[in-house]
């Protein structure tokens, strides 16, 4: 019998991610914003059912699918080129100023771009498959292309729309807007009046959110030249936007049920307006001098959110 020489050669040194950069990772993709989107997203399905159309089972996965890998992109490629204002943060939460899991205790930087493209990659396919498909209308084309630019330019240069002085309206918009519109037309391929009620009061409370979570990245934000929506107006001006947001959220249910809303769906979310009354006191607060909890506030920021998305949902299932 005759053995095989031995080569001298090596396979391939294969490094696997050790327990930690696993974690890194996840914190890098920030699981908990993730939520918001299968709410939404569900939402408009939920409005399409409640106007008596099918709900096609297949069309919904895929297009949830391809909604979580747009948050995953707007996720990595946020950190990758928010890092420098992020370095400078002294009042990160887990909401606000990045996640931390780049750096020299961390990831590379490079990991949050490659899986920005990873998740570009994967969102291509899924269009793919959608196309290939023939079943998506033209109109979830146009949203899902503008809520793909939207979130792809959010943080990435040239456009950069956080600096502009227009991204947390673009993202309030996308987010709470397009998602849900995007659903309802794969399912529909309409948009009526019924999704734009439901979700300008959802649009409204996103933005005050996000303005909510620059408060605590406003001395980083500065130091690094970041011009967000609340450097570019000041803080105070910017906590006063806020207000007005909430107000506007609140008030536009009372609205929408006047126009058509269904009495769930309208009364439902207004048990977050206590919260909402209680944050906008706690910035007066702040204002006159009193020490902020930042992490208090942004927690309390995405509970609203989330509470009034999921009572609209439930409202409409409930219907």
């Amino acid at each position: 019998m005759r053995l095989a020489r031995s080569t001298g050669r090596r396979g391939p040194n294969v490094r696997f991610p050790s327990g930690r950069q696993l974690i890194q990772f996840l914190r890098l993709s920030r699981p908990h914003f993730l939520v918001g989107g299968f709410l939404l997203y569900g939402l408009g399905a939920a409005i399409a059912s409640y106007l008596k159309y099918g709900v096609n089972i297949q069309l919904y996965v895929l297009g949830q699918a391809m909604i979580t890998s747009t948050q995953l992109m707007t996720h990595y490629f946020n950190e990758y080129y928010d890092l420098k204002a992020d370095r400078f943060n002294t009042n990160r939460t887990i909401l606000s100023g990045g996640s931390g899991a780049l750096g020299e205790d961390g990831l590379p930087p490079q990991a949050a771009l490659y899986a920005g493209f990873a998740a570009v990659t994967i969102n291509a396919t899924l269009a793919g498959v959608l196309l290939v498909s023939g079943r998506a209308p033209l109109i979830s084309w146009l949203l899902l292309a503008m809520g793909i630019l939207g979130s792809y330019f959010y943080s990435v240069p040239p456009v950069r729309l956080v600096s502009t002085g227009y991204g947390e309206f673009t993202a309030a918009l996308v987010v709470s807007g397009l998602v849900p519109a995007f659903a309802f037309s794969l399912q529909t391929g309409s948009i009526q009046s019924q999704v734009i009620l439901s979700t300008l009061p959802l649009v409204a409370v996103t933005f005050a959110m996000l303005l909510l979570f620059e408060l605590p990245d406003y001395p980083s934000d500065l130091k690094a030249g970041k011009s967000t929506l609340m450097v570019r107006v000041g803080w105070r001006n910017g906590m006063w936007l806020h207000d007005a947001a909430l107000v506007l959220a609140f008030a536009s249910l009372g609205v929408g049920y006047l126009l058509g809303l269904p009495y769930k769906v309208a009364v439902g979310p207004m048990i977050a307006f206590p919260l909402a009354v209680a944050q906008i006191w706690t910035l007066w607060r702040i204002r006159g001098g009193a020490p902020p909890r930042w992490t208090m506030l942004t927690i309390s920021g995405l509970v609203i959110l989330g509470l009034m998305a999921y009572l609209e949902l439930a409202g409409y299932l409930l219907t």
